[in-house]
């Protein structure tokens, strides 16, 4: 399963860099470009943005914060994936999401002078632009939070239960 977590993990990196190396080359000297329209309705553009900041521009400037903060939480899940995910595939996809969108701009904080390369501009309502590192950890957190709220508990009750079937006989 991990070879599996790896080659996946490698992937999502490959495709975040691979649109972000697009956007550099063919976004970055337009701006922006319209991207899904339906009929008269606007719903995303593509904008080029370089984001030296988290989540909505946050901790702007703080490289090496930011950095620490993204090794650490990497390294934790990388520990999680290894020690219990093997068994629980919600749990396994869930970190190896948010561990892929996390080397994704890790990657380009360390290799794009700190800053993020972010190119989806939804118009439908006022949104941070963002790009499919984002949308891997935002989709991995969500899906582990759904882990934790309604999977967890059952796997330790059933945990529990075998444990006492186990005693008895």
């Amino acid at each position: 399963m991990l070879i599996i977590a790896a080659i996946a993990i490698i992937l999502l990196v490959g495709i975040d860099q691979a649109i972000k190396i697009w956007a550099v080359a063919e976004l970055k000297p337009v701006g922006e470009m319209e991207f899904l329209q339906i009929g008269s309705l606007d719903i995303m553009h593509l904008t080029y943005l370089e984001n030296t900041g988290s989540a909505f521009g946050s901790l702007a400037g703080h490289r090496w914060l930011l950095l620490t903060v993204t090794i650490i939480g990497a390294a934790a899940c990388i520990y999680i994936l290894i020690r219990h995910a093997r068994q629980k595939p919600f749990l396994f996809w869930s970190l190896v999401l948010v561990i892929g969108g996390a080397l994704g701009n890790m990657y380009d904080r360390i290799f794009r002078g700190g800053a993020v390369v972010d190119y989806l501009d939804v118009q439908l309502f006022d949104f941070a632009i963002f790009n499919f590192a984002d949308c891997c950890v935002c989709i991995g957190t969500a899906m582990l939070f759904i882990y934790i709220l309604f999977f967890m508990d059952k796997e330790k009750k059933s945990a529990a239960e075998q444990e006492g079937t186990d005693a008895q006989a």
